[in-house]
């Protein structure tokens, strides 16, 4: 039987910023690889960013990825759990003294604790998600131990947006993000260019509230938390009259499904990363679709590579075509979609792999 030991390093909380780190978790016993044969002399760890393990999103997915890598290769892994952003470098640093041989580092706020810990450590493999860890912003990543495993979500969420705009009954669909980065950007604005391409093919006037395309700037909650703030700035924008939402920032669409079932109306959510439907059955019926990133697949092939001693730092970007992005079915939703909107949906993505439109994004070549 495979032993799946979790270390857990906890690190300044929000309330205490001077409480002293907790100690490091003890180092993996061995195991035989679930055959009976040598274990396999690789351990592969992650640090999740401020979210934690249990957004039922990215750091979720990536989690996932690597407990089934873990499952393959026959070995143990270390899991660490942010509590905070000033946790990150203490993290990073507990797993290079455990001995990790691949480091996954979840979210774009690690990126420069992770570049820390990778150029000290030129010995340990990284694997950014969410980010190509480009400090100096030359275009490269700053580390060749560095593999970023980024995806271009604008593509599926235009899509998105475009499906918004066709169901939309009140004529306005509204985006809100935990912080203004790119990694969450690229959703808020991947969506109203499919609204703004709904409304040039079909002669429609759908408003998008929430993100200003030419200000490259809307609403934020500071943060990633299901907190009073973000469920207030979705009841900001259904006050504005939408009737399709789209959160963008984890768990921030636990507040945004509350203030819908306060509204008392029909009011449509789009989650993010994950198929929400199947990670949070308790807002499925609340669900249009999801705008998917294969962070779990991408983590997973990313570990197995390192495990079997083929590490490669070249970029992964998720598109489209290699399927490393798009949209989750409709589920409870199936029945409101009209099939001629869910079969222009499939017309537009062939037509974006094919190169015929262009969405833009910081991640388009």
């Amino acid at each position: 039987m495979r032993i799946t030991k979790k270390a857990a390093f906890s690190g300044l909380a929000l309330v205490s910023a001077a409480a002293v780190l907790a100690g490091c978790g003890a180092a993996p016993e061995e195991t035989d690889g679930g055959d009976g044969g040598e274990a396999l002399d690789f351990l592969p760890c992650m640090v999740s960013d401020a979210g934690g393990f249990d957004d039922k999103s990215f750091n979720q997915l990536g989690f996932e990825g690597m407990v089934a890598a873990a499952e393959e290769l026959g070995t143990d892994y270390i899991e660490v759990e942010s509590q905070a952003e000033t946790d990150y470098n203490a993290n990073l640093q507990s797993l290079v003294d455990q001995g990790c041989d691949t480091i996954v580092t979840v979210g774009f706020l690690l990126a420069p604790a992770a570049l820390e810990s990778a150029t000290a450590n030129p010995e340990v493999e990284y694997i950014s998600i969410d980010d190509t860890v480009d400090q100096d912003f030359d275009g490269t990543t700053d580390a060749e131990n560095i593999k970023p495993i980024i995806f271009d979500t604008a593509q599926a969420a235009f899509l998105a947006g475009y499906l918004s705009a066709g169901v939309s009954q009140t004529g306005v669909v509204g985006t809100f993000g935990g912080l203004n980065i790119p990694t969450v950007t690229i959703f808020m604005d991947g969506f109203a260019q499919g609204v703004e391409y709904y409304n040039e093919e079909m002669g429609a006037d759908v408003q998008v509230v929430g993100w200003d395309r030419a200000a490259e700037d809307g609403s934020f909650t500071g943060g990633f938390e299901a907190n009073d703030a973000a469920r207030q700035l979705a009841q900001g924008l259904i006050d504005q009259n939408v009737d399709v939402l789209l959160p963008v920032g984890g768990p921030i669409y636990q507040s945004a499904a509350a203030a819908i079932r306060d509204s008392g109306r029909e009011i449509a959510l789009l989650g993010v990363d994950a198929d929400v439907f199947e990670t949070d059955p308790s807002v499925g019926d609340l669900l249009l679709t999801s705008i998917r990133k294969g962070i779990d697949v991408g983590t997973h092939e990313a570990l197995v590579e390192a495990g079997n001693g083929e590490f490669d730092a070249t970029p992964f970007i998720g598109t489209l075509e290699n399927e490393g992005v798009g949209l989750a079915p409709f589920h409870d939703w199936e029945d409101r979609v009209p099939a001629e909107l869910a079969a222009t949906i499939e017309e537009l993505q062939a037509a974006i792999i094919a190169g015929e439109i262009t969405v833009e994004s910081y991640l388009a070549g």
